[in-house]
């Protein structure tokens, strides 16, 4: 089984960063894509950004390309989301993610794919408001 805990979310100003981080914990293994998506009121889940199991191939939606980074710590099972220049569409919920383990590979045409994605954390309140 998996647990997945995310931690870093909260109110921010319009401008400001933040850092989200998600810790997994159980069969895990660190061979799996791991990634965020956010869900906003009244609107579908949607991809926020992913990695691969080695770090070497990195995904992120057009509406945080440049102003975010996705790292991961395959010693101590973590993934980190800091973004930039926060907007107020930037609040939602922030889901982590990790790919399932008989899936494909994550390409840039299938990593916005939900169905990819087996284990979800139970999501992070982001909110930017001044």
């Amino acid at each position: 089984q998996v647990h997945l805990v995310e931690s870093g979310g909260g109110l921010v100003q319009p401008g400001g960063s933040l850092r989200l981080s998600c810790a997994a914990s159980g069969r895990t293994g660190s061979t799996l894509s791991m990634g965020w998506f956010r869900q906003a009121p009244g609107k579908e889940r949607e991809f926020v950004s992913a990695i691969s199991w080695n770090g070497a191939n990195t995904f992120y939606a057009d509406f945080v390309q440049g102003r975010s980074t996705i790292s991961r710590d395959n010693v101590d099972n973590l993934v980190s989301l800091q973004i930039h220049s926060l907007k107020a569409e930037d609040t939602a919920v922030y889901y982590c993610v990790i790919a399932s383990p008989s899936g494909p590979a994550l390409t840039s045409s299938n990593v916005a794919s939900l169905a990819l994605y087996e284990y979800w954390g139970q999501g992070t309140q982001v909110t930017v408001s001044s």
